[in-house]
């Protein structure tokens, strides 16, 4: 009977030892915290592939971070180099620059500070934070948070894994999942530079827009660009009873251009264009009173009641008075892909 009582009491000596080795939630979470305020920027490299279509999309994004607010973050498409974006963030404001295109938008924006960023270093510790009731596990290899997310345009997104490396307090994977626990987005870092040195230009939109930037080469005024097969998409998406009403065809100088009109509860109409070549717009960015939206497979400008992006070399616009917000994003969201009418 003593032996075993003796037995009882090393192995519970042992799991308290064992135990006392790992770093408890609040640990990691004050360890987070502190690694964020004592670096002065990172460079990552990671992979995202967003499962909520059809088929499996994937982008390659490049983040530069400079303390305090200035980001760098390239999505780039490799299947489509006329749709890679570089979202840009220095004292004079917030951008969504499009260099093949020509194309900028300019935004008085609170970004990435006013919603979740699976891609962010700093987002993510932030929603760690934030989020009081995140579960929390460790692995040989990794600390676990499953927190709630704050995508302000998409409820249908609402928690997250983050997987942090243990030794380096980075990220290493961010899977964000659906209601069911289904993850839908996720995130792959390849790497993670701390304290990187940049050049003094390296967040300017003029050094961004260039040629360098995307290693594509940017449309200059009038020069004629091989045109984007014209194949008219149609959203997936049944909002407001709407169907297809009217659809117009306007041949342009420099391009194509089809309207299609959705008549029902909620009306809409859904432009969208091919160019031959693209206005030199890019050393006059448009001023946007609205918000970046982020459609998954492309960023967005979202203004009033209207919504505009770019993909696969195509302009989109879409335009209705009866659509909320998130309706609006929801429509954007189906217009890709396979063509459905």
């Amino acid at each position: 009977m003593k032996k075993r009582y003796w037995l009882w009491i090393v192995a519970s000596l042992m799991l308290v030892l064992s135990a006392c080795g790992e770093k408890s939630k609040e640990d990691v979470v004050q360890s987070l915290q502190k690694k964020l305020e004592e670096m002065s920027g990172y460079k990552t490299e990671a992979t995202m592939t967003l499962k909520t279509g059809e088929e499996e999309q994937k982008y390659k994004i490049d983040v530069w971070h400079k303390k305090k607010d200035y980001y760098r973050v390239l999505l780039n498409n490799e299947q489509d180099e006329k749709n890679s974006q570089i979202i840009l963030k220095n004292e004079d404001g917030v951008y969504v620059l499009t260099p093949a295109l020509n194309k900028s938008f300019k935004f008085q924006s609170d970004w990435p500070n006013n919603s979740s960023q699976p891609y962010l270093y700093n987002s993510l510790v932030a929603d760690v934070v934030k989020d009081q009731d995140a579960s929390f596990e460790t692995t040989e290899t990794y600390y676990v948070f499953e927190t709630k997310t704050n995508y302000q345009n998409s409820k249908n997104l609402p928690y997250q894994e983050i997987y942090f490396d243990k030794k380096s307090l980075t990220p290493v994977m961010v899977k964000v999942l659906d209601k069911d626990r289904k993850p839908l987005v996720e995130v792959e870092f390849s790497s993670f530079e701390l304290n990187p040195k940049f050049s003094d230009d390296a967040f300017t939109t003029e050094k961004n827009m260039t040629s360098g930037a995307l290693g594509v080469p940017v449309m200059a005024d009038g020069v004629e660009n091989e045109p984007t097969p014209f194949t008219v998409l149609y959203p997936e998406a049944s909002v407001g009873n709407a169907e297809l009403d009217q659809q117009k065809e306007v041949d342009m100088e420099n391009g194509k251009r089809v309207i299609l009109s959705f008549k029902g509860d909620k009306s809409y109409t859904l432009i969208q264009e091919s160019w031959t070549s693209y206005p030199a717009s890019a050393t006059v960015p448009v001023e946007v009173s609205g918000e970046i939206v982020d459609l998954g497979f492309t960023m967005g400008a979202l203004s009033g009641s209207t919504l505009e992006w770019s993909h696969e070399g195509m302009n989109f616009y879409l335009a209705s008075e009866d659509l909320t917000k998130e309706e609006m994003i929801q429509v954007a969201q189906s217009v890709q892909g396979k063509v459905v009418k």
